[in-house]
């Protein structure tokens, strides 16, 4: 996700979407001529003032067909024709969305020679300010050094020296580099070791992005830096081996010819996608923990003490949302609450408590993970989360970025890949590897049906029984 700390967009942005309405609303009054329409605007009859009906529509429409069109998503590594491509691709949308204008209110005659002028004298204004805005603030880093980033480089090889140069070279664009850290003591103009760097980041909180050679990078100190970006709000972007080919399931930026990779915000997290599933995320989880939890946890607390001795509850720490690290509640299961490195449960495993057999097989030791749910750590639906222990095991089997791409959402109770049968113990790499394909087509595909029909399937694998429920 894009962190934006003391940048001008939040008013540059704004500024422009006000401009452009008032161009297009201000041009109908010297190009267009509705006929029969009265004159003044402030009239108690909409529907026979066609400059005020207009202005609502163009009040509708503009914004929505810029948020499509990604209008106004121009960023300072944005080149001067995609700024015009830009300009092109919303002209022929709002140029469609005019000429309806016509087609929806029949009673409205316009000339089309007259529409097309006066939509490209709009977008002629609109364009000229637009560019106006993105050479300016050009300028303003250029010369009074103003509107910059922050930035680190991890990582070393050709690809990171790109972009040095660029950060260096490149005034307009406004980086500021603080910082190359690899581990290859023979470059002699890094600013440290990866360890520095750790070191540099705790007593310096004014980086904005961070950008990592991937390929460079174990999983733990990857995990390290996302950790780092999502708790101070800073971006991170990845370098990429360019003679691999580059994944869609992480946004693509160019600066110059050179590709630049970072988290890309998937659909299951923008915001109302967000509000629907956190909504039934507390829902289904007060219900749980109401009508279930509140009666089964005094049962399963007798049975559990009388069965070994030990807490009811049992917690680990697993990785969930952007790495960030938390306690996972279970009911205990086994006769020892140490988690120890690389010990999946396995069948016949003699940890396992008698009672504790029969909660794995049904997998009711999963229900503490509800008040997870209700804390905001897990969800109901999503990719599993995996003990720390394994993270790092598992990414040197799994493609790196499919592997960051799952850490992008928030953890599930359960998911897609446990009930196509790629729950519990992983014997073989095919089982972690079609494990994230599965998860990885969740995030992708979500929608709140996909969830419903994944918590029933739950229930009746619950039911008939699972092969690797043990």
């Amino acid at each position: 996700m894009e962190y934006v700390r003391g940048r001008y967009s939040w008013v540059l942005r704004p500024l422009l979407i006000i401009y452009d309405l008032v161009i297009i609303n201000l041009f109908t009054y010297y190009f267009l001529n509705f006929s029969d329409s009265q004159l003044y605007f402030f009239s108690h009859d909409i529907l026979n003032n066609k400059y005020l009906l207009y202005f609502l529509y163009s009040l509708i429409f503009w914004p929505l067909s810029t948020y499509f069109t990604k209008f106004y998503k121009v960023y300072r590594y944005s080149s001067s024709l995609f700024v015009l491509s830009l300009l092109i691709k919303q002209f022929f949308v709002y140029s469609i969305i005019t000429f309806a204008f016509t087609g929806i209110f029949r009673s409205i005659d316009l000339n089309a020679f007259v529409t097309l002028r006066y939509l490209l004298y709009s977008f002629y204004a609109i364009a000229l300010v637009k560019f106006l805005s993105y050479y300016g603030l050009k300028v303003f880093r250029t010369f009074l050094r103003g509107n910059l980033r922050n930035v680190l480089l991890i990582g070393n090889g050709n690809r990171v020296n790109e972009l040095k140069r660029i950060f260096t070279l490149k005034k307009e664009l406004g980086y500021k580099l603080k910082g190359v850290y690899n581990d290859n003591k023979n470059d002699l103009n890094r600013s440290g070791s990866i360890e520095d760097c750790y070191n540099y980041l705790e007593n310096n909180l004014n980086i904005d992005e961070i950008y990592c050679a991937i390929d460079d990078l174990s999983e733990e100190e990857i995990t390290k830096f996302i950790q780092y970006s999502e708790k101070n709000k800073c971006n991170i972007k990845f370098i990429p081996n360019t003679d691999k080919i580059l994944t869609k399931r992480l946004k693509t930026d160019y600066y110059s010819y050179l590709p630049v990779l970072s988290l890309q915000e998937v659909s299951l997290n923008n915001g109302i996608n967000k509000f629907i599933k956190r909504g039934f995320d507390v829902v289904f989880s007060l219900f749980v923990v109401v009508f279930i939890m509140s009666w089964i946890s005094i049962i399963l607390f007798v049975l559990i003490k009388l069965d070994s001795k030990g807490p009811l509850f049992y917690r680990h720490k697993r990785h969930g949302i952007n790495y960030k690290e938390f306690y996972c509640y279970k009911y205990r299961s086994l006769k020892t609450t140490k988690e120890e490195k690389g010990t999946y449960v396995k069948e016949g495993d003699v940890r396992v408590t008698k009672i504790g057999k029969f909660l794995r097989r049904t997998s009711l030791d999963e229900l503490p993970q509800f008040i997870n749910v209700l804390k905001g750590e897990m969800s109901v639906v999503g990719p599993r989360p995996h003990m720390l222990s394994y993270t790092e095991a598992y990414s040197k089997v799994v493609d790196k970025y499919n592997f960051i791409f799952r850490h992008n959402v928030k953890p599930g109770i359960t998911g897609l890949a446990q009930i196509s049968g790629f729950r519990g113990e992983v014997e073989f790499d095919t089982d972690i590897i079609n494990r994230i394909k599965y998860d990885v087509f969740y995030i992708e595909n979500w929608s709140l049906l996909l969830d419903i029909k994944i918590i029933i399937q739950t229930l009746v694998n619950i039911v008939k029984g699972e092969k690797k429920a043990y």
